[in-house]
């Protein structure tokens, strides 16, 4: 009997009421509500259900660069240029408090899971926490040595993730503000930063056009994509843990199939850069926002057979018990970048193996993974070469400066 096929997603509706460039959006719990923020120093507040009225809500005295509505839905919160955040009721009167502690750009906001605390990041070069209910700031996180972009706390509220223009991402422990582990891998500044549903994995984006994704616990690099041909604005993982969805300065959104570490699909929408993507709670759609301050919002359909396993289980790790590995930097094979307009879903069949093929295959796996391994530690002694060979260069060239001619 063939499984559910697969469907391409589609464009369900776009919002138009932003003056200047959309910078971040979140749905609310329920996917009744859509919020969306803007350079032109509002947020707006979208009804899904249609003809019905946009909320846009002033308060923010320059560029609103992010917000994420509480986990229960009541609140919502913002950053902006002008160095606050503020934590809004999201109903017609659109009330606010004002948080002050970051004394430049607010990047990023987010709510824990328990909708308790906050954790802000930004150009000051701080992480910081803050408690919800009690208005006030608690503790930074300040190792960066540069603009933190983004910072996001762990699906059970224990750890922090940033992303930096120092081009780190570092693992923070929420208890012992102690900074866990730094990844270094970038090679530019690294524009966002999340964790996978399973809290196992995070994913980070760069404006080195690339997305990696690395074992929060070993702190191996599991998956790095290089598809898009400009910088990386933001990510988004679909509560399966199955798919991630990114958006780049190229105008594309791309979904990645994280299980075969392939591309699915790239999607064309927005003129000029896509700064901003977000999946619903479910996962049933997803928004994009653009410079061409358009809020356009999606169906999914390509997940039609993940809904059941949203509801059902925890989102599986990236690397499944029996040490099987997506697969890293492969080249997208002719034909698979999916675009909208000419690919229609395949019918997928159910396959059962003999036991001898799953061993086999299961053998093939396991080498595959220490040979996966054995290039990840090849790549950090390449990288540790270089820097040398760069100190060297730069050594020489301070005696070169300093020598008389």
């Amino acid at each position: 009997m063939a499984a559910p096929s697969q469907e391409d997603p589609s464009l369900e509706r776009h919002f138009k009421g932003h003056r200047d460039a959309v910078t971040c959006v979140d749905f609310s719990l329920n996917t009744k509500h859509l919020a969306s923020g803007s350079m032109d120093s509002t947020l707006m507040i979208w009804h899904m259900k249609p003809q019905s009225r946009a909320y846009r809500f002033t308060g923010h005295k320059d560029a609103v660069t992010c917000v994420n509505f509480s986990p229960s839905g009541h609140l919502l919160a913002s950053g902006s240029r002008d160095k606050t955040v503020r934590i809004w009721v999201p109903n017609v009167k659109g009330e606010s408090t004002v948080f002050r502690a970051h004394t430049a750009t607010v990047r990023s906001v987010h709510f824990c899971s328990d909708g308790q605390s906050l954790v802000t990041a930004s150009d000051d070069k701080t992480v910081k926490v803050w408690s919800t209910h009690r208005q006030r700031f608690l503790f930074s996180l300040a190792q960066h040595i540069n603009w933190v972009r983004c910072a996001k706390f762990s699906p059970d509220g224990r750890l922090i993730v940033s992303a930096s223009d120092d081009k780190t991402v570092k693992l923070w422990d929420k208890t012992s503000r102690e900074c866990i582990h730094s990844y270094c891998e970038h090679g530019g500044f690294v524009t966002y930063v999340d964790f996978h549903p399973s809290g196992t994995c995070i994913a980070a984006a760069g404006m080195d056009n690339t997305v990696k994704v690395w074992d929060a616990r070993t702190h191996r690099l599991l998956q790095h994509y290089q598809l898009h041909s400009a910088a990386v604005n933001a990510l988004s993982f679909h509560p399966s843990g199955n798919y991630l969805i990114t958006a780049s300065s190229d105008s594309t959104l791309k979904i990645l199939d994280l299980m075969e570490g392939r591309l699915l699909y790239t999607l064309h929408g927005h003129q000029g850069p896509a700064t901003t993507v977000a999946f619903s709670r479910t996962g049933e759609y997803f928004a994009s926002g653009g410079s061409d301050e358009q809020v356009m919002v999606w169906k999914s359909n390509f997940d039609i057979v993940d809904y059941g396993d949203v509801k059902a289980r925890r989102p599986p790790p990236l690397t499944s018990s029996s040490g099987t590995l997506p697969k890293m930097d492969l080249p997208v094979p002719p034909g698979r970048d999916r675009s909208l307009e000419s690919v229609q879903g395949e019918p997928q069949e159910s396959i059962s193996m003999p036991q001898t093929l799953t061993s086999t295959l299961e053998h093939i796996v396991g080498q595959l993974d220490i040979l996966t391994q054995t290039v990840s530690i090849l790549e950090q002694r390449l990288t540790l070469t270089e820097d040398r060979l760069k100190q060297c260069l730069e050594n020489q060239q301070l005696i070169m400066q300093r020598t008389p001619p």
